[in-house]
């Protein structure tokens, strides 16, 4: 009887899983491992609403191999001691899982190829599971990177995308290995109240509603604040629920405009897949310096907690971040403005902003996270670093009537229409006078500190 291990990293699925399929394929026996790794709770990316969500996750799947016969085995501590103890355990000679999209995941998987081939066994690492094109397969000819993203979408999407597959019918899995309790998200404290409801079941269904509902009016409606006219799905491709691939296929066989902005968005992913992938210090480090002399966090210490606690008197602003707060998640036109708001008109390190918002996104991961966060602060992938988005403005464009402002901040639901984004000039004699704060900052203020410091006076 031959037995082969599958550990379960970002991929919390059944449907299209390359490893799972590979594993049955050669083997009698399977063991489906997930391993709560220790590195990466003490590294403080263990955030309460992605553990929450990754708890949902992790019973969704647990309850899917029961259906076919099989079960989830979960063990805590260091992987690659925990993948050993299961090829002990169970004589698994083979083990697969799918590659890493960050540094340390690579790492990682370097340090299981060692231990276990030290022990006579094999590790099948596969590629295309996490992101549809594995980062590295598309370069352009004089870099390991696409530094650009327009030439980068152009390469990728020539490249052939593999076709999806099915949930296996059958899992079996040995008696003996033992498994921790698989937890649930009423363990976890300090989660959004908000929070969405995670599991590969879950996600299929949310995507089939969008694709039947929400697909074919993205291209127009992806900017709506108030509308809300995004997938909301960012939080089961980081947790691997859905596959990269099948979103790909499945949008592009829905055809029309709207699955053609929808796949660039997919793509938009890929891309910082492949920029970390090839500079990992962009994590933590400009991806191009711009030699910024960031206000120092005594001295920023109020703006950074108005901007945290949603408060800085500039409504869209404080809008998306209470929606964060809130639910775990923002919409993508509100990250760019909260992230552009912090970093060049509040002049504050990036990284900052990049640590709360891991600390709160339940789709935050390194890549993605880091890397927006880098291009709206002008050090990063963006061919205009120096821009900057008036929250005023892009609140009247992208939030016209007031309701997403509405929605977040209560305080403001008396002020109608285009007036809210602006609600410090209703204060004074004769006027209304919102239980709301003024401006932390004047955008002219902010604008001109932010072009100093960059030498743009």
């Amino acid at each position: 009887m031959t037995v082969a291990v599958v550990l379960f990293t970002a991929d919390l699925r059944l449907h299209d899983h390359p490893p799972l399929r590979a594993a049955l394929g050669a083997a009698d026996e399977v063991v489906p491992l997930f391993v709560r790794d220790r590195a990466i709770d003490e590294a403080g990316f263990a955030a309460p609403n992605r553990l929450a969500f990754l708890a949902d996750c992790l019973r969704d799947l647990d309850a899917g191999l029961r259906e076919r016969g099989g079960r989830l085995v979960v063990r805590s501590g260091d992987v690659v001691e925990e993948v050993g103890r299961i090829a002990s355990e169970t004589g698994a000679v083979d083990v697969h899982l799918s590659a890493g999209g960050s540094d340390y995941a690579r790492r990682r998987e370097e340090r299981l190829r060692k231990a276990l081939e030290s022990g006579g066994r094999r590790l099948h690492v596969h590629d295309g599971v996490v992101t549809a094109v594995p980062p590295g397969a598309v370069t352009p000819a004089a870099s390991d990177h696409f530094a650009v993203f327009t030439p980068y979408f152009r390469r990728w999407s020539e490249e052939r995308v593999r076709e999806p597959f099915a949930a296996p019918r059958t899992v079996r899995v040995p008696d003996g290995p033992g498994s921790e309790a698989v937890m649930s998200r009423e363990a976890v404290s300090g989660v959004s109240r908000g929070l969405a409801e995670g599991g590969e079941r879950q996600a299929r269904r949310q995507l089939t509603a969008w694709l039947r509902d929400g697909l074919s009016a993205y291209e127009e409606g992806h900017d709506d604040l108030a509308g809300d006219s995004t997938s909301r799905l960012s939080p089961h491709l980081h947790f691997g629920t859905l596959s990269a691939a099948e979103l790909i296929h499945r949008a592009r066989a829905a055809g029309g405009a709207g699955a053609e902005a929808f796949v660039r968005q997919l793509c938009w992913r890929e891309f910082h897949y492949q920029v970390l992938a090839a500079r990992p210090a962009a994590s933590w480090r400009d991806y191009r310096t711009r030699h910024d002399s960031w206000r120092s966090e005594a001295d920023a210490a109020e703006d950074i907690e108005a901007w945290r606690q949603g408060l800085t008197g500039y409504p869209v602003i404080d809008a998306a971040m209470r929606q964060l707060r809130h639910e775990g998640w923002m919409h993508n036109r509100g990250r760019l403005l909260t992230a552009g708001f912090l970093t060049k008109t509040l002049y504050v390190d990036w990284r900052i902003g990049a640590r709360h918002f891991l600390d709160l996104l339940v789709d935050g991961d390194v890549a993605n996270n880091q890397l927006n966060w880098q291009w709206m602060a002008g050090t990063g992938t963006d061919s205009r670093p120096n821009r900057v988005l008036n929250p005023v403005v892009q609140g009247k464009r992208y939030d016209p009537d007031g309701r997403y402002v509405h929605r977040w901040v209560p305080e403001l639901a008396g002020v109608p229409g285009p007036a809210v984004h602006e609600p410090w000039k209703l204060r004074g004699p004769g006027r209304t006078d919102p239980d709301y704060p003024g401006p932390v900052v004047e955008l002219a203020h902010g604008l001109a500190r932010f072009k100093r410091a960059r030498g743009l006076d």
